[in-house]
């Protein structure tokens, strides 16, 4: 008898806010696939993540417990274990493509391949682990961007982490993320359904769109939030003396000013935006590559980041803090077999509530420990109220 549980594409950006998708009322930003997404699916918009750090967060999401329970409380914390190991015992295959933040980064975590992309900002030389972009990169006879290069540069440090990717654009991480999924689909047909988990690196920093994503953007106005003496001055001692650090080290290539211009924020954000398009123009052509390829159909497909990024807001660099702008993330998940599309839904929820969900439609068995709580009744329209 034909299998014909749903293909569940779960595609995760890096440090990707909520106020970044045009659909959602933010005008200024350039996404007609996530569009497509909000208008065909169902959209949270009070979706929370359980960390504001990447491997924390990621490691809640794919194994349905809060940092406190996995002790997986930062980067390079050992995880090598998620609920992907219930889909591929209960038969489905599992792919991942790009950044899933495991460690070691190349952990199988239940995926019988994984093509993976890890490396944005890491040096050039000395690493113990290169990825498949690095390979990508030095069969071309290309030396990356990232920030030994940027560091060259004379303005480096008022840049705020704002460059662009002057490499050929196929090469930039989330381009090459997004052509390498498209290959897979168009050349491993699988009978057994699908689970394809795909992870742009983008748009965490640097934030080095390409030219071409970036030239909308050089003029536009984008909204900022005024910083706050007050603010500052009655924020926790820990964050103030964040704020002094990342001025002083300068993690992914951002070296971050107490009092950076409105020029400089606005150009920040700029770069930020676009990187967000272009991530959008290849998601775009991930779902065309679905439908070509007949995967479409039957498929379940999700879209989140695993965390967001202040960009200056409350005067802090990237994320670290508790700021809506770090914790609270896009999540849309389109299933027209399953619900009617076009939703927006104002209740709570967290990533990790993904984790019952979508082992119940994989009808996979979902651990009675779980921490995650399925928003299963808010997408079958249901009464759903979301968390407290």
């Amino acid at each position: 008898m034909a299998d014909d549980r749903p293909n569940i594409i779960l595609i995760i950006t890096d440090q990707q806010r909520l106020d970044t998708i045009n659909a959602l009322g933010f005008d200024y930003v350039d996404t007609p696939n996530l569009d497509r997404l909000v208008h065909e699916g169902v959209t949270f918009r009070n979706c929370y993540v359980t960390a504001p750090s990447c491997a924390s967060a990621r490691a809640s999401l794919f194994t349905g417990y809060y940092p406190h329970t996995t002790g997986i409380l930062k980067n390079a914390d050992t995880w090598q274990h998620s609920w992907v190991e219930l889909l591929n015992r209960g038969g489905y295959h599992c792919v991942n493509v790009g950044k899933m933040h495991t460690f070691p980064y190349d952990a199988k975590c239940g995926f019988h391949q994984r093509y993976v992309v890890e490396n944005k900002d890491r040096y050039l030389e000395g690493r113990y682990f290169y990825d498949e972009w690095d390979k990508a990169l030095r069969a071309r006879g290309l030396v990356k961007q990232q920030r030994e290069l940027y560091r060259k540069r004379a303005d480096y440090d008022q840049c705020l982490g704002a460059f662009t990717w002057d490499l050929p654009e196929e090469t930039h991480s989330d381009n090459f993320v997004g052509d390498l999924a498209k290959w897979w689909l168009q050349n491993h047909p699988i009978k057994k359904p699908l689970f394809l988990q795909v992870g742009f690196p983008g748009p965490h920093p640097p934030y080095d769109p390409t030219p071409r994503h970036l030239e909308p953007y050089l003029d536009r106005d984008l909204p900022l939030a005024k910083l706050s003496q007050d603010d500052l001055d009655n924020q926790p001692e820990a964050f103030k003396g964040m704020r002094v650090h990342n001025t002083e080290v300068d993690h992914d290539s951002v070296v971050h000013q107490l009092n950076p211009t409105e020029e400089q924020r606005l150009r920040q954000r700029r770069h930020y935006m676009a990187n967000v398009t272009m991530i959008d123009e290849k998601i775009g052509e991930l779902l065309d590559t679905l439908e070509e390829t007949g995967y479409l159909d039957n498929s379940i497909v999700v879209f989140t980041s695993d965390h967001g990024d202040c960009l200056t807001d409350h005067g802090h660099s990237q994320k670290w803090t508790m700021y809506e702008q770090v914790i609270r993330v896009p999540l849309i998940i389109r299933a027209p077999r399953r619900f009617a599309g076009g939703r927006v839904l104002d209740g709570l929820l967290q990533s990790l509530d993904l984790a019952p969900l979508l082992l119940d439609w994989a009808n996979a068995p979902v651990p009675d420990t779980f921490e995650g709580i399925s928003p299963a009744a808010a997408l079958d329209g249901g009464e759903w109220t979301g968390r407290e």
